[in-house]
């Protein structure tokens, strides 16, 4: 099995309470893979209850990119939140955690 980190990479912003986390092909071959197993279901899944609101996945094939928007994944946003992480930058090394098969 093979860690989703092996063939991407990935970037995190915020805005108020929602994360935004882009999932980036190492290789443009890559991209059908990431499309296949990153839906928006297996990220709110893997997130757990970090992710209070939806997940939406928005494709980015001539980029070979994923972008994620996670309502609701900030413990309230960086003003109201007391987590050493309240941008949630952190957010996009979590999800490369995933396995792929």
């Amino acid at each position: 099995m093979t860690q989703l980190r092996a063939i991407a990479h990935g970037r995190t912003g915020d805005k108020g309470n929602t994360s935004n986390i882009s999932v980036i092909a190492r290789d443009a071959a890559d991209y059908p893979r990431l499309v296949a197993a990153l839906t928006a279901d297996r990220v709110k899944a893997h997130f757990g209850p970090l992710v209070q609101g939806a997940v939406v996945r928005y494709e980015l094939p001539q980029l070979g990119a994923l972008n994620f928007v996670l309502e609701g994944a900030l413990a309230g946003g960086v003003t109201r939140s007391l987590a050493l992480d309240a941008h949630g930058k952190c957010l996009s090394s979590l999800l490369l955690e995933i396995d792929l098969e």
